[in-house]
């Protein structure tokens, strides 16, 4: 037996209708459309190279203008991508509550509340920041939207290491809203992240791999054996704790720093290690614990970009 899907009441420019028993389910939906939780991730590569590249505390002004301008900005990339992505998200349990796959708002209003978003924080980052961190923000946006959505994302089992480079952006963005240009400091964040991506999608790939497999979407755990992705996990873990490492001697940081990234960096590498002992015994599914590395790794930036932050305070 089919569900029968609940009429949403629609305006003839394509937005649904904030009527009084709804309103507040339409205001969720578009904020949905933005993917706050990954956001978050995004400012918190952001602020902390702010007060890097200030060797202290930046301006509370510049730091508030530069968030509102990158989650303005991510947010656009993230609707956009729910545009294009939305006969994914039907298919898969994980994302088919999103907005759209729900009906909550339709793809027109979907698509022109992303560009509006991405018009707004383009100007907002350009007038109130500099122009060099609004383009770069533009670049992201358009590199995750265009690069990766259209092209990388259902034609290549790594997908998320070329374009997983759209959410490496920030740690540039935050340098060049302080200095107003960029720096081999920078670019080093840029890669920690870039390396870093890989294992922390994988891990959660791993996880939701049949979901992924009946979108028809080539994530490596749907395509490779857990054998080789766990293989790669590490690899790719390796580079990401070698690159936090190289930032000590790039950016002349104090202790703080080098000790942190050290010891995160540690734990990362025991827990990829874990994964791939535990796929070269065999394990597969719930048994692999995916969600281990998933959830570290998350834990492993926030802190890694917390010392960036900190270790410029204890030298001032």
């Amino acid at each position: 037996m089919t569900a029968i899907e609940p009429q949403v009441p629609v305006l003839a420019h394509g937005t649904v209708r904030p009527d009084a028993s709804s309103w507040r389910d339409v205001v969720g939906a578009y904020v949905g459309l933005t993917k706050p939780r990954i956001i978050e991730l995004l400012l918190v590569t952001t602020v902390p190279v702010m007060f890097l590249a200030e060797r202290g505390i930046p301006g509370l002004w510049l730091v508030v203008a530069t968030m509102v301008g990158g989650t303005l900005s991510a947010g656009s990339a993230n609707a956009l991508n729910c545009v294009l992505d939305r006969d994914i998200d039907e298919r898969m349990r994980r994302t088919r509550r999103r907005p759209l796959p729900r009906h909550a708002v339709t793809p027109t209003a979907a698509l022109v509340f992303g560009l509006v978003l991405g018009v707004v924080s383009t100007l907002w980052l350009g007038l109130l920041v500099n122009w060099l961190s609004s383009m770069l923000a533009l670049t992201a946006n358009l590199f995750y939207v265009l690069g990766y959505t259209l092209l990388l994302k259902r034609r290549t089992a790594h997908n998320v290491v070329w374009g997983g480079a759209a959410g490496c952006f920030p740690a540039l963005i935050g340098w060049t809203a302080v200095t107003g240009s960029l720096a081999w400091t920078p670019v080093v964040l840029f890669v920690v992240v870039f390396f870093w991506t890989p294992p922390h999608t994988w891990a959660l790939a791993f996880r939701y791999r049949d979901d992924y497999a009946a979108a028809d979407v080539p994530m490596l755990p749907v395509v490779a054996t857990p054998r080789r992705v766990a293989a790669e996990i590490t690899a790719y873990s390796y580079l990401t704790v070698a690159t936090s490492l190289v930032l000590w001697p790039v950016a002349g940081t104090g202790w703080f720093y080098p000790v942190v990234a050290g010891l995160l960096g540690g734990w990362l590498l025991v827990e990829a290690h874990l994964l791939q002992w535990r796929a070269r015994r065999g394990a597969e599914g719930a048994g692999l614990r995916p969600m281990r590395l998933f959830h570290w790794s998350n834990m492993y930036l926030a802190i890694l970009f917390v010392a960036v932050a900190v270790d410029p305070i204890l030298l001032g």
